[in-house]
This record gives structure tokens, sequence and C-alpha cells, in this order.
């Protein structure tokens, strides 16, 4: 997120992204005033997590894993993450973005399928949203603005698709799949990659819901979309870019990035202007104790982070995972 959390960085990830990543994971470490600590801790010898979101009621987080698709609810005071939602279920073969809306219904997205929307007091599948047409999708992250609707961004198509409370009511009522349909196209706007590239990625709103910011993590570039016309500009960056940006989290014009590969193990932190069409980088913190990290929220001041571990083993490199997989909270950034 807001938020979810999200995104994905998949097997079929470039090449080209990982090369250095072994030079930089050593890079600068964290400084006196950060401080990295484990959370939670998430059962299973393969789960790799990768997205994360929070339920405001009840403060419980969400954690959805890229292999099987299980969800592990994390309750505070509660060490170990449990199971909530099992691997496999309903057709999920990953669960990578994710949101809680304020009705209490847990939205989940799948990146070859689509999205799923479950209430939690009952886990029962309430909609299902599945994406249409034969050309490679990457259903990613998504964000839901304060009028409950939902933006998904799909990296492989560099669309961003939209489900409405209205739709989701009819989904609700008809049962079945519902396709999924893009609202925003942004593969003109984004800036030319190799055909296989992961383009857009992490998606924030901005509090009111006049504007999303999306990522993309092979060019760098952040964009915001007005809404509700879907007008696309490039944010203006200064101090740094957003290459390997994963999922984003914006909190009172401060955003936060995990990037998952090329500087493997880093956050950075930016500061948005007031219309959301510029952004200076404040902060880079650089740490191996973050673990390949995806995606991350804040709750409580304090950064929630997800160690993947995708270059362990996982989709983006080989190797055994150090277990259990965990989430890191980080203070001072």
């Amino acid at each position: 997120m807001h938020h979810a959390r999200r995104s994905l960085v998949v097997a079929a990830l470039a090449a080209p992204l990982l090369l250095g990543s072994a030079a930089q994971a050593a890079g600068p470490s964290v400084d006196g005033k950060v401080r990295i600590s484990t959370a939670y801790v998430i059962p299973g010898d393969r789960v790799y997590p990768e997205g994360i979101t929070a339920d405001p009621r009840t403060g419980d987080l969400y954690v959805g894993t890229f292999e099987g698709g299980a969800v592990f609810r994390m309750t505070p005071g509660d060490r170990v993450a449990k199971e909530f939602l099992p691997a496999r279920g309903d057709g999920r073969s990953q669960a990578l973005g994710m949101e809680v809306d304020r009705s209490r219904r847990l939205w989940v997205t799948d990146r070859l399928t689509g999205l799923a929307v479950y209430d939690i007091p009952s886990r029962r599948l309430l909609a299902r949203f599945t994406v249409t047409g034969q050309e490679a999708r990457l259903v990613n992250d998504m964000a839901i603005t304060p009028d409950g609707t939902a933006y998904i961004t799909d990296s492989r198509r560099a669309v961003v698709y939209r489900v409405t409370p209205e739709q989701l009511a009819k989904a609700q009522e008809k049962g079945g799949d519902t396709p999924l349909t893009p609202a925003f196209d942004l593969s003109k706007v984004v800036e030319p990659h190799a055909p296989d590239s992961i383009t857009l990625n992490g998606i924030v709103t901005e509090p009111s819901g006049r504007y999303l910011l999306t990522v993309d993590m092979t060019g760098g570039d952040l964009y915001r979309i007005a809404l509700p016309s879907g007008k696309v500009e490039k944010v203006a960056l200064s101090g740094g870019d957003l290459t390997t940006g994963d999922g984003l989290e914006l909190r009172n014009g401060t955003l936060w990035a995990a990037h998952p590969i090329t500087d493997a193990y880093a956050i950075s932190r930016w500061r948005i202007g007031s219309d959301g069409r510029t952004a200076r980088l404040t902060r880079r913190v650089t740490d191996l104790a973050l673990q390949t990290p995806t995606t991350l929220l804040r709750k409580d001041g304090k950064l929630y982070v997800v160690r993947s571990q995708f270059d362990k083993g996982g989709p983006t490199g080989p190797g055994t995972p150090q277990l259990p997989f965990s989430i890191a909270a980080v203070s001072g950034l």
C-alpha cells in the first residue's frame, strides 16, 4: 500500500538486473540511528514472502507468499505468523500485492490470474477478477483509494487495472470470474525497455485520492496518475532514481521504496512535493539484514519490511534461504 505490499520480483527478471548484486550487497551498512530487528517469523521452508498489508481495525498484519500463495496473519504480541489462507486455495499460486479495505476485505493479487477478494472475519472468497487475453501478464501490486476503488499494476503490460465498489458488488452477486480490465495504459509512456522487462511495480495513493504514484522498476522512474482523469506525468526526481524500486509506502508526504535486486537489500526514502510532481531522495539505507526486501509498510512509527530472500533459492537466484523467513522492523528511517 494505504497499502499493500506488495509487488513482485519474478524469476523472469532480466539477468542484467542481477549483475552487480553481490558487489553492492555489502555496501554501506545501516548507521547508528537505524535499527533492524525481526518483528515476526513465518513458518515454512520455501514460502518466500512477498507482499504485506495491515488491518487498521485490529492492527494485524497479513503477508502473502510467492511459493504457493498462502497468506499468513501476524498478530501484535505474537511473534510467529499463523496461516490465514492455505497455499493454492481458490486457485491461487502466488499471493503478491495485498490490501485491507474499510469493510475488512482482504484483496490479494496473483501474478498470472488476477485478483481475489476475501471477507476477513469468515475467510470466505467474495469475488475473483481475472486477466483476459493471451499476452504475457504479471498482476503485481495494488492500492485502494478513499472511495474504495482498487488500482492494480500489471508489470508486463504496463497497465493499471481498476475495480470500483460497484464492480465489486456486481462480481459478488453474479459469482464466478469477472474480467479485470485496464483503466490506464502506460505502455506508451514508460521508457522503452527489453520486451521481457518488468515495468510498473509498486503503487500507492495520495491520502485524499487525488492521484496515484507508481514506479517503473527497470527504468527507475516514478509516474503520477491523476484521478479520475488518468492523466500521466513523470515525477521529477532529484538526488537519485528508483531503479529496482518494488513496493512503495506513502505517508505524510514521505515515500519509502524497497529495492530488492541491483542494490540488493536497500530502502530509499523520498520527500514528495505537495502536488505529487516532484520527489527528492532524502535517505538510502543498504544492509544485508534486509534480506532482499520486496515491500514495506509504515505502522506505529516503524517500517515493517518483507524479507523475501528471493535470491536464496527463490525466483531470482540459487541457494538456500536462512530459516525462518521473517518480517523485519526498521526504526529510525
